[in-house]
């Protein structure tokens, strides 16, 4: 199938099958989110990977006991990361060691206070804007590697930070479910309803 093809195949899955994700395919998932760009290259977000189905059980109340918490095979927690100034510091040591002169040594950008300047100007909701772009990458690599997802942002942050004891600096923003569809998901058949594309673009 190709790309389109494996993108119509998806839906929002209300209802896993309990199935496990086997450790490859989940690796390249994995590989996904970390392959997705962003500002500066600084990835300014972290996702807690939940498998544990107690927690999970755990984390279900907290997300209006949605079917798809506790019957995924992986429940992935995305976070912004509010810590800005340590992760441009840590991007940059990643920088140095990979012998990036043109970022660490360029006599003509400071790397590190434009990078500052920029996030000042953006707001705090920047790391969780950035955090989205890998969730898009994140559905895509599921979509073609046959996996189910449903992307959830109907659930208590604040609780999620509690359970999974999450340091200051992360802040929960939204979950992705992943795992297989169960038969028993009466999603499974429904259209796939999207606005047509002379709704969505105009061509200038």
């Amino acid at each position: 199938m190709s790309f389109i093809e494996n993108l119509n195949w998806r839906y929002a899955t209300k209802e896993f099958n309990d199935k496990k994700i086997d450790a490859d395919t989940f690796e390249k998932i994995l590989t996904a989110i970390r392959m997705t760009p962003s500002a500066f290259g600084v990835q300014p977000y972290h996702i807690t990977v939940v498998e544990n189905v107690e927690l999970k059980k755990t984390l279900k109340p907290y997300a209006w006991n949605q079917d798809q918490i506790d019957t995924c095979s992986h429940l992935l927690v995305f976070s912004a990361d509010l810590d800005t100034k340590k992760r441009v510091d840590d991007f940059l040591r990643l920088a140095e060691e990979a012998k990036l002169t043109e970022i660490t040594n360029d006599p003509e950008y400071d790397y590190r206070k434009e990078f500052n300047k920029f996030v000042k100007e953006m707001g705090s909701e920047w790391s969780a804007k950035q955090a989205y772009i890998a969730l898009g990458f994140a559905l895509a690599a599921c979509a073609e590697l046959k996996v189910d997802s449903c992307p959830i942002e109907g659930f208590e942050p604040k609780n999620y930070k509690k359970v999974l004891n999450l340091p200051k600096n992360l802040e929960p923003k939204f979950c992705l479910a992943i795992g297989y569809r169960s038969d028993n998901d009466t999603h499974i058949k429904s259209p796939k309803i999207r606005f047509s594309e002379k709704d969505l673009f105009d061509f200038r």
